[in-house]
């Protein structure tokens, strides 16, 4: 039998597979059917930092309503109904949650500003969160801010919602950092405890009819993994604080590329989506059979075997490697095809 366990932010779970924010979780009866499959924990859906704002100002208004010093500072808001849960309603299901099932639950919270932040880690850790997954959300459009401003913004964050509870901390991180192995270096000294690779940002579609900017949806794709299968590769064995990847996740093959480039844990959304949930049971009974064909006896003996600190050849990983993969590219077999 394949040992599949092992710990993520401190946590003893039982498989490598983590069901990320998704709406399937706002179900109990889902909630037991993903622990009934094998995940090993759940990060519920993100209590959202615009949100908190909108229900602070909406409670602003009730105290001070007819003194119409409030409503244009709504309107950059989206609409209260846009959230399925008001703040109070997350704690109560998170604390349900809890009851249901006996793996682990991670709380969820998105934004990029301190603003209540604090109180509402408390508030999930009181509410019986396992762990706090900070889904960091933030783009830049403003050309005075700069890079370091922001970095700086994060970190501050993290900083502080670390140092107010005491059930241990990720951050669900972007790409998009200048140097990221410094980033996730300057993460843990703030306090994290674990690394999620990566956020994926939601790109807004163009209506040339209508020329309205739509909001879009797109379920993620195993071509996705790639970056971070490249990134948890160059971190691992860099780091003393827990590397986790989300995005692309949707077999065996991509778990177990995971585990080999370095993660300690992957996670799942799309593909339960697309699948259904019992996917996580036909993936896992995937891996089983891939590690006993080949005579391993526990998941983790492969962990890190394909890291950059672990190869020979490190040009996978580096500027090496571009000029290696544009000079394989043969124009004269492309002309024969013709």
């Amino acid at each position: 039998m394949i040992d599949f366990s092992t710990h993520y932010l401190g946590l003893k779970l039982n498989g490598p597979i983590v069901v990320s924010s998704t709406p399937l979780s706002e179900s109990l009866d889902n909630i037991r059917r993903m622990e009934d499959s094998g995940a090993a924990a759940i990060v519920l859906t993100s209590l959202f930092e615009e949100q908190l704002a909108l229900e602070s100002r909406a409670l602003d208004e009730d105290l001070s309503r007819g003194t119409e010093s409030f409503a244009e500072s709504l309107d950059y808001l989206p609409e209260q109904s846009d959230y399925r849960m008001t703040h109070e309603v997350y704690l109560e299901y998170l604390r349900r949650a809890k009851a249901a099932v006996s793996i682990p639950i991670l709380a969820s919270l998105n934004g990029a500003t301190t603003g209540g932040w604090i109180r509402f880690a408390k508030d999930m850790e009181e509410a019986g969160a396992d762990a706090i997954e900070l889904n960091t959300y933030a783009l830049a459009t403003d050309r005075s801010q700069t890079s370091a401003e922001l970095e700086l913004q994060l970190l501050e964050l993290v900083g502080a919602v670390c140092q107010a509870v005491k059930v241990p901390v990720s951050v669900k991180l972007s790409q998009s950092f200048t140097s990221l192995p410094h980033m996730a270096a300057r993460l843990e000294d703030a306090g994290a405890r674990g690394l999620v690779l990566f956020n994926r940002f939601y790109q807004p579609d163009f209506d040339i009819e209508t020329l309205e900017v739509r909001p879009t949806l797109h379920f993620s794709t195993p071509s996705e993994l790639l970056p971070r299968l490249h990134w948890a590769a160059i971190l691992y064995g860099h780091l003393n604080i827990d590397l986790a990847i989300t995005g692309g996740v949707h077999s065996a093959e991509d778990v177990l590329k995971s585990i080999m480039a370095g993660a300690g844990m992957t996670m799942m959304a799309s593909a339960l989506h697309i699948h259904g949930i019992e996917h996580i049971g036909r993936v896992l009974s995937d891996m089983r059979y891939w590690l006993e064909k080949r005579e391993y006896t526990s998941l983790w003996d492969t962990r890190g075997c394909l890291s950059r600190r672990s190869v020979p050849d490190t040009s996978p990983f580096d500027r090496g490697n571009y000029i290696k993969t544009l000079s394989s590219y043969s124009l004269r077999q492309t002309v024969a095809a013709f």
